[in-house]
């Protein structure tokens, strides 16, 4: 801005954008917003790991929770399999979408023998994607064959010892906890997994093949839990 006497009067000139750098500088502030929001959303996203409270040999604590079928679950309905896959989960979770195709490919191959059921124990009130209705709707989209339980209390997920989505536990005929632990080893969304290592585990349990490692902690968002 640089003053100029005119005829007597004092005139500034002002400096003009072009209409160029004005979509620059939008875009440019565009961006930084996105970058902002990401991490925003990282921030809210807890990440934890499986724990133990159950250990090996432990027996599946029972539960009777309502299913996307409109009809009560109990433990005690899936013991004729020759074992359960209990996947604590549920529908927001960037961990368990990434994990919806590893779960259809677990149930396409050993439905017919090990029962295979989803717990969402997630406070809904909160976190409305995880509500009962989208939870059918999760269902419907993602094409999930098994059970998908709620655990509105979440007094199970507590009994179990659940922490993340997802958080698998594998029950051998008996109910007693073989392999508490990861689907696969792609432990991040965008990871390409190069071991199956629930599928070993599942396969080695059916020709009664001793589990080494019972314990192989999953990754992803911490369990929503209620506020006291």
């Amino acid at each position: 801005m640089t003053p100029r006497v005119q005829g007597g009067y004092t005139t500034r000139l002002y400096y003009q954008p072009t209409r160029r750098m004005t979509s620059v500088r939008i875009l440019i502030v565009v961006f930084l917003a996105r970058i902002l929001f990401e991490k925003y959303l990282w921030s809210c996203m807890v990440l934890l790991e499986s724990q133990v409270k159950l250990k090996a040999g432990d027996n599946a604590p029972d539960f009777e929770l309502l299913g996307i079928d409109d009809k009560k679950h109990q433990l005690s309905e899936y013991k004729g399999k020759e074992g359960i896959l209990i996947i604590f989960m549920c529908n927001h979770c960037p961990y368990v979408k990434a994990k919806f195709d590893a779960f259809n490919e677990l149930y396409e191959k050993f439905g017919e023998k090990v029962a295979i059921v989803g717990i969402n124990s997630n406070d809904s009130t909160d976190y409305p994607e995880d509500s009962f209705e989208n939870m059918k709707k999760t269902a419907v989209e993602k094409g999930l064959k098994f059970d998908y339980l709620v655990d509105e209390t979440q007094e199970i997920a507590k009994k179990y010892g659940a922490m993340c989505t997802p958080d698998p536990f594998l029950f051998n005929k008996e109910g007693e906890l073989i392999f508490h632990g990861r689907i696969d080893n792609a432990m991040k969304p965008d990871d390409t997994a190069t071991e199956k290592t629930m599928a070993i585990n599942i396969e080695k349990m059916l020709s009664s093949e001793k589990i080494e490692k019972d314990f192989d902690p999953s990754i992803g968002c911490s369990i929503k839990w209620k506020e006291n």
